[in-house]
């Protein structure tokens, strides 16, 4: 199954397992549990601390993963290939007592977990999102004996889908009940299970020294913002929900000048890991809630901690716009979906809509065109705004209708899931239905600015942050970078160079800007005129 080059480097990973490790592998009949069977057998031959056993499970295909003589809590319920192939090297590692570089504190808190945990995630292997918590959830696995985790794919295990009710992945169960739905990071699932977490954690950023520059935003812009701040040598933070932003459900990037072609998840790994080559206090996990101006800048947080700072750079980014009709949030995640990537494949074979005509909803059309049996895709205006490539290529396949002038006015479900939308013919005003079982929602952009409309930063009607061609805001010290401002290009290299740009603009506001801190020594070193004149 494993090609050459895929060998060459996993020989060199599994160089790094310290102690042995066994596979145990429920096969059963299928010809998928003899592929299974055939991966493990490749792996286990490729190292002498691996062994390898074939057992009867309660689900087939399913390989566990534990070190040698222990009980497994690791199990992969399907073929981790693909996006998931990185989760069963990392479970490798793991097991066989390579370290995680994971905050050591986050561990620690993780090993002492009190409670019984089981738990499973619905995964397909075309999700770019999922290997995120998939890793995450092994780790935790592996850190603490009273936590068990299974990875499943949905395209496997059709039966438990249809059971669950699972319509979008990732999707997450926790002792037979729903936990979460979408990405998470570790943090943000211990945090979760540990209630106490958050008000500890407020706690400590409250007595953070200031910082010369700090940087909200942890997509391109930020990640730029970081470096170029971080080598000037001042004191750089970072605070963001996660890393990554919308690079991460990204999945085909084909225009980063160098790099003819990469993946989403790939970039934001290398941009994560650029970002900690410097000495930069990276903050997750956090949401910014309001800014204010004092002293020095502060930035509130949604835990209710306080940072402080000489300058700020916003870098929040945006996220996808919703439908904002009747029954979108009902059916989230029920039939209402925006990464098409990600959920595709559980409509196999069934008929799905695609809301909006500009390259995203396009792409998506052509994409699910070749998984499920019928795409319509509904436009707003009378023209698509897609590249004319893409539009040869969506008229071209005979099971995509595109039909415009249609604005989406209500999705409609039987309770569990969604059954159809309806939508006016603009032209003539008549309401029209379309029969789907999935809604892929893709009308562009909506930038993460709400918690800046209580400040003094100006937005734009549409809620960009306005700025300057220096980055600069209208909050002295405060300056913005990426798609939550009014640069005009949403594009990944454009925010990385709107970062930097940010970065060294906040850089020449603190050399012309007294330090207070300094102020304030030298106050008490030297006395004003007054004073000498009166002493």
């Amino acid at each position: 199954m494993l090609d050459a080059n895929i060998k060459q480097q996993l020989d060199s990973y599994l160089a790094h397992i310290a102690q042995p490790i066994e596979l145990s592998v429920s096969a059963g009949q299928s010809d998928k549990g003899r592929e299974l069977y055939s991966l493990a057998e490749e792996i286990a031959d490729m190292s002498d601390k691996i062994s390898l056993r074939q057992v009867d499970g309660d689900r087939a295909p399913n390989m566990s993963v534990a070190p040698l003589g222990e009980q497994p809590r690791v199990n992969f319920a399907g073929i981790p290939m693909g996006h998931e192939f990185t989760s069963l090297v990392l479970a490798l590692l793991q097991a066989g007592g390579h370290p995680s570089k994971a905050d050591p504190a986050l561990l620690e808190q993780i090993r002492e977990l009190d409670g019984d945990y089981e738990f499973e995630t619905f995964i397909s292997l075309s999700c770019q999102n999922c290997p995120d918590v998939v890793q995450a959830l092994n780790l935790m696995a592996t850190l603490n004996p009273r936590i068990r985790h299974t990875m499943i794919d949905g395209g496997l295990f059709q039966d438990e889908v249809e059971q669950r009710e699972v319509m979008g992945v990732p999707a997450v169960f926790l002792n037979g009940k729903p936990f979460s739905q979408g990405r998470m990071s570790l943090a943000e699932i211990v945090n979760k299970l540990d209630t106490g977490a958050a008000e500890r954690q407020a706690a400590k950023l409250q007595d953070k020294a200031p910082y010369d520059v700090l940087i909200v935003g942890g997509g391109p812009a930020g990640a730029a913002a970081a470096i170029y701040a971080a080598r000037k040598g001042i004191r750089t933070g970072l605070v963001s929900e996660n890393f990554g932003g919308q690079v991460a459900d990204t999945v085909g990037i084909e225009n980063m000048i160098s790099m003819p072609y990469t993946e989403g998840p790939k970039l934001v790994a290398q941009m994560e890991q650029h970002v900690k080559e410097y000495d930069v206090d990276i903050i997750t996990d956090q949401r910014a809630s309001g800014i204010r101006e004092g002293e020095y800048l502060e930035l509130d947080l949604a835990s209710d901690a306080t940072l402080r700072s000489r300058s700020v750079i916003l870098a929040t980014g945006a996220r996808w716009r919703e439908l904002s009709v009747p029954g979108e949030q009902e059916y989230r995640n029920k039939g209402v979906a925006y990464c098409p990537h990600c959920d595709g494949p559980f409509y196999k074979g069934k008929r799905v809509a695609v809301i909006g005509g500009g390259n995203s909803g396009i792409e998506a059309a052509i994409d699910l065109a070749g998984i499920v049996e019928h795409v319509t895709v509904l436009e707003f205006a009378d023209t698509l705004k897609a590249d004319d490539v893409l539009q040869r290529k969506a008229n071209s396949l005979p099971n995509v209708e595109i039909i415009r002038n249609a604005q989406t006015t209500e999705v409609t479900g039987d309770g569990k899931k969604v059954t159809g939308l309806n939508y006016t013919d603009r032209a003539t005003g008549e309401s029209r239905s379309v029969e789907v079982a999935g809604i892929f929602v893709q009308i562009g952009l909506i930038p993460n600015s709400e918690w800046l409309r209580e400040s003094n930063i100006d937005l734009s009607r549409f809620g960009e942050i306005e700025i300057d061609a220096r980055g600069a805001t209208s909050m002295p010290g405060v300056f913005a970078a990426g798609d939550v401002t009014t640069e005009p290009y949403k594009q990944i290299v454009i925010a990385m160079g709107a970062g930097s740009t940010a970065a060294l603009s906040a850089f020449d506001h603190l050399i012309r800007t007294p330090d207070p801190a300094q102020a304030g020594s030298e106050g008490d070193a030297q006395p004003a005129d007054s004073e000498l004149e009166t002493a």
